[in-house]
Parts: C-alpha cells; sequence; structure tokens
C-alpha cells in the first residue's frame, strides 16, 4: 500500500526540484526498485514534511485511512534516530535511558560545539591527568559526566529538547582542577551575557564564583545551554578531587605566590648564580643554586647536566647521587636523552663514592634502557645486582626478558643463557625463556 501511494508523488517531486535525479528515480519506479528509492525518500525531509503534514496522501483520497494505519505502523518499526536514542531525552513523559547519563557527554551539536569542548578538555584535562593517573582520571571523567548530566536531568524535566555535549564532563574538570590548586592563581574564562575575559585569581576562591555565573544564566534564561549541567559537573569534580586527596591519592601542588612568569624569572636568577658561583670555583653553593633551578624544571637536561658536572667534582656529596639520579629518571624517548643517561652512569659507576647509590627501580629502568642502546655489558652487569639486592622486584622478570632478548639478537648467546635459570624461576612462560630453552 504505501509505496503505491507514496513513491510516484515523491517520484513526481523529485522531476520538480532536481530533473536529474528525477529522471534515475523514474527508471527505478518502472522497474519496481521501491528499496532504494524508500531510502531516498526517508532522506528528503522537505518531502517527508509534506507527507507527513498529509499534503501528498490528502483525507479525500479513497485509500487514505488505510494509508494513515499502515504509515502509523512503518514509523513504528523505525528504529530512533542515533541523536535521540543516546543524548538526554528533556520532553514529557520521556522514556528512561539511564546509559544516556554517560553517552550523552560523547555526543555535540555541531564541529564548533565539538572543538570548543575539546580545546577545554585539553586546558585542564592535562593537569588533572597528571595528578590523577589514567584510569582514576577516565574513572572521575565518566563520573562527572553522570553528576553533570543528573543534575540537568532534574532541572530540565518535561521542558522538552535534548541534552548532549562534553561541557558537563569538563567542568567537572574545572571543578578538580581548582580544588587540586586550591590557592595557585590561575586564569579562569568567564562570560556575563555577551561579554567575555578571563581572571586571574585563586582556583579555589574562583570555584563559588563560577558556580554562582552558572546559577545565574541559567535563571536568567540561558536556552540552548544546559548550564546546570555545567554546575552539576562542577560540583561533581570538586567533591570528587576533595575526596581523592582526603584519601591520600593526590597531593595538592604547592602553593605558589607569583605567576609563570615569575617561575622563570626564578629559574633564570638560580642558572646566573650557579655560574657565577662555578665561576669563582664555589662548588657546594653552586650545586644548590643548580638544585634550585632543577627543581623548577625538572625536565630540562642542560640544568641536569649542568648540575651533575659540577657535583662530579665532589663524588662523596649528595648532590651527586641526587643529580645523578634525577638523570636516570628522565623519560628516555630520544637518543639524545638516552645519550645523556649513559654517559652519566659510567661517569657516576666510575667516581662514586662510596659506591652507587641506586634503588632496584632506577637499575632496572637503564638496564632496559641500555639495551635500547645496546649496551649489553652494562645492562647485565645492573640485572647481575638486581637479582644479589633485589630478587623479588616487581619489574626484575621484565628486566630479565628484555635484557636476555636484546643478547640473544646481538648474538651473545651464553650470555643470554646464564640468566635462564632465574627467568625460569620468575617467567617460566615468557615467550623469551621459551626461545632460550630451545637454544
Amino acid at each position: 500500500m504505501l509505496p503505491e501511494l507514496e513513491l510516484p508523488p515523491f517520484v513526481a517531486w523529485l522531476e520538480k526540484t532536481d530533473a536529474k535525479r528525477g529522471k534515475q528515480a523514474k527508471r527505478m519506479l518502472n522497474a519496481e526498485a521501491y528499496a532504494p528509492l524508500l531510502e531516498g525518500m526517508q532522506n528528503e525531509k522537505t518531502f517527508l514534511q509534506k507527507l507527513k503534514a498529509e499534503e501528498v496522501v490528502t483525507p479525500a483520497n479513497p485509500q487514505y485511512a488505510e494509508w494513515k494505519r499502515d504509515r502509523q505502523q512503518y514509523e513504528a518499526m523505525l528504529p530512533a534516530p542515533f541523536t535521540e536514542r543516546w543524548s538526554q531525552d528533556y520532553g514529557k513523559d520521556a522514556e528512561s535511558k539511564p546509559w544516556t547519563l554517560v553517552t550523552a557527554a560523547f555526543l555535540h551539536g555541531s564541529t564548533g560545539h565539538l572543538l570548543g569542548n575539546m580545546l577545554f578538555l585539553f586546558l585542564f584535562g592535562f593537569s588533572v591527568e597528571l595528578a590523577l593517573g589514567r584510569s582514576t582520571y577516565l574513572t572521575f571523567y565518566l563520573l562527572g559526566a553522570v553528576g553533570a548530566s543528573a543534575l540537568a536531568a532534574w532541572a530540565y524535566a518535561g521542558k522538552g529538547s535534548y541534552g548532549l555535549g562534553a561541557s558537563g564532563a569538563i567542568s567537572a574538570l574545572m571543578g578538580m582542577y581548582a580544588v587540586m590548586y586550591r590557592l595557585r592563581r590561575i586564569r579562569f574564562f568567564y562570560q556575563l551575557f555577551f561579554y567575555f575575559n578571563y581572571v586571574t585569581a585563586p582556583a579555589l576562591l574562583l570555584l563559588p564564583a563560577w558556580i554562582a555565573n552558572e546559577l545565574m544564566q541559567h535563571w536568567l534564561g540561558g536556552q540552548g545551554i544546559a548550564y546546570m549541567a555545567h554546575l552539576g559537573g562542577l560540583l561533581t569534580g570538586a567533591a570528587l578531587m576533595a575526596g581523592a586527596m582526603l584519601l591520600g591519592r593526590v597531593k595538592a601542588p604547592e602553593t605558589v605566590k607569583s605567576e609563570m612568569a615569575n617561575d622563570d624569572d626564578h629559574f633564570e636568577a638560580h642558572v646566573a648564580a650557579a655560574r657565577r658561583l662555578a665561576a669563582a670555583m664555589k662548588f657546594e653553593p653552586a650545586c644548590a643554586e643548580w638544585c634550585a633551578a632543577a627543581a623548577l624544571r625538572p625536565g630540562d637536561t642542560d640544568t641536569l647536566r649542568a648540575w651533575f658536572n659540577t657535583a662530579r667534582l665532589q663524588p662523596a656529596s649528595d648532590d651527586f647521587h641526587l643529580a645523578a639520579r634525577s638523570i636516570f629518571r628522565l623519560p628516555a624517548t630520544d637518543p639524545d636523552t638516552l645519550a645523556l643517561q649513559y654517559a652519566s652512569y659510567r661517569t657516576y659507576l666510575d667516581q662514586a663514592k662510596p659506591g652507587l647509590c641506586l634503588k632496584p627501580d632506577d637499575m632496572a629502568r637503564l638496564a632496559r634502557r641500555f639495551v635500547r642502546i645496546r649496551e649489553f655489558s652494562d645492562a647485565d652487569m645492573l640485572c647481575r645486582i638486581l637479582l644479589k639486592t633485589a630478587p623479588d622486584h616487581p619489574q626484575l622478570a621484565d628486566t630479565l626478558s628484555v635484557c636476555a632478548n636484546g643478547l640473544l639478537h646481538a648474538g651473545e648467546r651464553e650470555k643470554a643463557i646464564g640468566l635462564l635459570p632465574h627467568l625460569l624461576r620468575l617467567a617460566s612462560n615468557d615467550m623469551v625463556t621459551r626461545a632460550l630453552q630451545r637454544a
């Protein structure tokens, strides 16, 4: 019934609005190829509006009653559109869909909406993820989305439209960020009607101001923007971070009294003082200045190298051991850093007094990295030390496996087999262990 009554008018409409497509549709209709025609009709919103408004099959049509019945049955069988299925529904008597508390946070109304949210996700999320770690960060992000969606569902229930977007979850990150940094002065963006700017203020003091702004925007009308989702996210994020800090999962960053620019000034001042003192052969106070500079920029390889080279003049000093460990703990992802670590290790090995002062974690990390640069003798020596000093270390099995695999590929079969008894004890099912058994 439906193809006979709906498709001929649809083809006629196409012939009037798009002659080329109309000709193709006419050929499909004559060939009774109804499926592609029906699919095309479902994508033509203008024609569907006319059809649903009963302008195509009118009440004057003798078959109107049968068409109306079949059309209703057909529409009931259609799946809900993707956005309607996964976003929050604020309509009256809306079906309960608890999963949309999370899924709505992964939908966006436009490319601009998505890009704007992703910008703030990076600005706030980067610092929060570093503090929490990946798994806790992901959990808190999702819980922030749930808190934001729950408050929005309560506030907008029965008012129609749909709720979607990551801004509620990102507001949760803002709440976490504010609680984590407390009185540290940071930048916050704000909007008041059509005016927007940023303000620099203590993070924790700005949190209630941000909440007040969200409430005001909501009460003053804010149609189209779910301000209550923002508020729900802020409150959820603040509560989660406060709980994590109370439980000792996260430590608050040290409060600073100046802007980042002032931190840069302090860093440069420490570097200048260290160089001046070293030139005057006052090595102990020079080390103290290098140490202070490294505390401000712990990943600056030039600073760590200068600290290490100054401290090596006093090989029994704490500075020499601290500088060496700081270099060894750099995230080595590039050849230059690996080369610095190896050269520093060789110097430290030769000169440190009374001897090496490395934790098992440091030795395991260095052994794996030395395998990467094919310095197998030093990697093997570190493995032997680990076996004697930390035989139950959690990273020992992986370190031995990496070292043995490197030795095998380098043709050092006998040295690799020498690690087999330990691998049989620690990782008997490891692929490298099985390869050594066959060697």
